[in-house]
């Protein structure tokens, strides 16, 4: 049986960098709310509980029932974690006289101990919190000092229970992979087989107990999740599967051919449907952004519900979902949200009669392309940035028209052209267009022009959880400006979006 980390989360925002870092060493794990736990908690080989933007000296602290998992289940505390492990267990948290926020430097680290093989003192670790930890919780033993921070780490004797008040999981930390290394894996003891191909061959298995002799409708986006999905539905069940690619009027010039050209050849069963009509005529006159999303979601359904009914013996409906649409459906009390509407996560309308599968709901982007590597996809396609579901519809700031999708359309196709042929678009995780709701004043030849103003927007990034803008060369912007205003009637400035995220979203809708 696969080893398994559990991951409680107490609303922290660096909750899914743990379990970045965790299945960076080839382990699996899960996330899952600290107030609803799985039942089957002692399967787990290891837990780890998060950090929290509450305090454990509160009266509405996150609180948790321990008793399945210490002295039983190897345990880390992070931070609130750790905090909470101490306050509840004989120790004492009171608010830091210090600023315990930022870089620090592991100033004592406790010789012999497993926890610490292979760091030196001095090694950076990344605080961020207001309470400390006063006094140790019973059987507590002191692992580790930073300058300001005494109980920095520790564990606690006779069970493998530890908790640090850094964050292991933050590029800030600059050891804390191995840390996180040794407590799984040489004190928990978990072998390192969560790799592409063992994902595939589960996945395969799992497909077919799940679906049987049943057929499969999967809607095709051309992007990496839904084809890596097809793929693997199709290893898995071969013509049980239909693909359906539906244009739905906001998507990128030419692609609606494109991508339907693009499946040509691998073996997929595709239809295409063209309902571009049907979306820009129910969206008219929109301008809510969550209107608009719902709007084409919905029409997305329909649109899949009568195709369905075409496709004799469908009972299945497959979705490209992954880890991160499923961490942020999932509310949790703190930070951790629900922020995404357009993604239809653990469910669909009960008219539609359909039972959900999504094989690559645990995997994150970067996961899904070594995925797709492993079973022959294409390189280009696996390298393709991420698209949103509502396409254009959440780059057309406003109101949405057929006028307004082209001119964007036409930017959008110049800024990305332009990308591959300068050997930029590697270096960039997403990027696009975005027509403002905003006209300015310009000048064309000996005329004012009062014409529309686009962004363009380019981040690096991992898997879309965070994302840093790129510092893009001045003369490729320079071009693309020119280029973009010279050929697109109707545009007579481009700014250039320099914002990260957070606080800033990748999509400006």
């Amino acid at each position: 049986m696969q080893d398994n980390v559990l991951i409680l989360d107490f609303g922290s925002q660096y909750t899914q960098l743990i379990a970045r870092r965790v299945r960076e060493l080839f382990i699996y794990c899960e996330i899952h709310p600290y107030n609803n736990p799985p039942k089957n908690i002692e399967e787990f080989s290891a837990v780890v509980l998060s950090g929290s933007p509450f305090s454990v000296r509160t009266e509405d602290a996150p609180h948790i029932d321990l008793s399945a998992i210490r002295g039983k289940i190897p345990l880390l505390g992070v931070c609130y974690g750790a905090q909470y492990l101490a306050h509840f267990s004989g120790g004492e948290v009171k608010p830091s006289n210090l600023r315990e926020y930022g870089r620090a430097h592991l100033s004592h680290i406790k010789s012999g101990e497993l926890f610490f093989e292979g760091i030196e003192a001095g090694s950076q670790v990344w605080m961020s919190h207001a309470d400390t930890i006063d006094r140790l919780p019973d059987g507590g033993l002191l692992l580790a000092s930073t300058e300001d921070v005494q109980n920095a780490a520790y564990r606690i004797e006779g069970e493998n229970t530890f908790g640090i008040q850094f964050h292991p999981e933050v590029y800030h930390t600059t050891e804390g992979k191995k840390i996180l290394q040794n407590f799984l894996i040489k004190i928990a003891g978990i072998q390192q087989d969560w790799t592409p191909d063992s994902f595939v061959e589960m996945t395969v298995h799992e497909i077919r107990e799940k679906v049987g002799s049943e057929r499969v409708i999967l809607g095709l986006s051309g992007g990496v999740d839904s084809t890596v999905a097809a793929v693997l539905l199709h290893k898995a069940i071969g013509a049980q599967l239909q693909c359906i690619f539906v244009n739905n009027g906001l998507l990128r010039k030419n692609e609606f051919e494109s991508v339907l050209n693009q499946y040509e050849g691998m073996g997929l069963n595709v239809k295409g449907v063209d309902a571009s009509e049907q979306f820009i005529t129910a969206l008219k006159g929109e301008t809510d952004p969550e209107k608009k999303r719902k709007i084409i979601g919905n029409i997305f359904i329909d649109v899949f519900d009568e195709e369905s009914k075409k496709t004799e013996g469908v009972t299945w409906l497959a979705q490209g979902t992954i880890y991160p649409d499923v961490i942020e459906s999932i509310s949790v009390k703190g930070p951790s949200a629900t922020i995404k509407s357009h993604h239809n996560v653990g469910g669909l309308p009960e008219y539609m009669k359909l039972k959900l599968v999504e094989p690559l709901k645990m995997l994150f982007k970067d996961e899904v392309r070594r995925v797709g590597a492993s079973i022959g996809i294409d390189p280009e396609l696996l390298g393709r940035h991420p698209f949103p579901g509502p396409g254009l519809g959440i780059r057309i700031l406003g109101d949405i028209t057929a006028e307004k999708v082209q001119m964007l359309q036409e930017v959008d196709a110049i800024f990305i052209e332009g990308l591959k042929s300068w050997d930029l678009y590697d270096q960039v995780w997403q990027a696009g267009a975005m027509l403002l709701p905003v006209n300015s004043v310009g000048v064309m030849g000996d005329e004012r022009t009062y014409e529309k103003c686009v962004a363009l927007r380019a981040v690096q990034s991992t898997d879309g959880m965070t994302a840093d803008w790129v510092d893009l060369p001045y003369a490729f912007l320079q071009k693309m400006s020119n280029e973009i205003i010279n050929k697109v009637k109707g545009v007579n400035r481009v700014v250039y979006d320099i914002s990260s995220k957070p606080p800033a979203t990748i999509e400006w809708e």
